[in-house]
């Protein structure tokens, strides 16, 4: 009995030992078949300018002028007054101005967060595009609905019109070869969280924690116009491009 014992202890042990030596390769070697593709995959993206190009430029200039906000400030801050004045330009160049480095910060680092995930829909033309729809509806939208918010900066609001046009791009997006949308899932899922965080903002108000780090209230109507300003860009680029985008991966 004490033999079998023996026997069986020796062979749980040994069959522990092999189950997780093999899980432990397959494991390895689905983390580098992983590594491998985000490689591929980002390093696409960096050296194919027409991915980065527009990113990085929007990056440029948001740096630019904060470097130089006294400057700047004076001149494309959105300010309500001065915009009925017909200062229009600063419908647009507010979204590149910040209030201080935190918010420099985080805005900048969701923008290339976004890059990472949402890149390969991106070429300059289209963020241009993009940026000045997003940009322009936010900005409209803060004039003529929200009469008390009397300046504005920061790219949060083009920040929800850029998700925004992600996200459905990867609902309905297909792929040429399967003619499946293989994003369709992770797509509907962002766009579900972007409009809970839209419904909540509108509801609950910021974060107030926010406010202190970037030295100033959140402009929520920014974030709800600026995602609106994004699902009209979607819908012309539908318009005008879907056709061609069965001929090409990427419009």
């Amino acid at each position: 009995m004490y033999t079998l014992l023996l026997l069986y202890k020796r062979f749980i042990t040994e069959y522990v030992k092999n189950y997780w030596r093999d899980r432990g390769h397959q494991l390895f070697n689905q983390a580098s078949l992983i590594v491998d593709m985000s490689t591929k995959y980002f390093h696409k993206l960096i050296t194919q300018a027409q991915h980065v190009s527009a990113i990085a430029l929007i990056s440029a200039l948001a740096l630019l002028c904060f470097f130089y906000a006294e400057q700047t400030n004076q001149v494309f801050i959105y300010q309500y007054s001065l915009i009925q004045q017909g200062q229009i330009w600063r419908l647009i160049t507010g979204h590149i101005l910040h209030t201080n480095g935190y918010h420099l910060t985080l805005n900048l680092a969701a923008l290339w967060m976004l890059w990472g995930i949402h890149g390969h829909y991106y070429s300059f033309n289209k963020i241009l595009v993009l940026f000045l729809i997003s940009g322009i509806t936010c900005s409209a939208g803060l004039f003529y609905f929200s009469p008390t918010i009397t300046q504005y900066v920061g790219l949060s609001g083009v920040l929800h019109g850029l998700f925004v046009f992600g996200a459905v791009m990867d609902i309905y997006r297909k792929d040429t070869i399967t003619g499946k949308a293989p994003h369709r899932l992770s797509g509907l899922l962002m766009l579900l969280a972007v409009t809970f965080k839209l419904i909540h903002e509108q509801w609950f108000g910021a974060s107030q924690q926010v406010s202190q780090l970037i030295a100033a209230n959140v402009a929520i109507d920014a974030h709800l116009w600026g995602a609106i300003g994004g699902l009209i860009f979607v819908i012309l680029y539908w318009a005008t491009c879907h056709k061609r985008a069965k001929a090409r991966p990427y419009c």
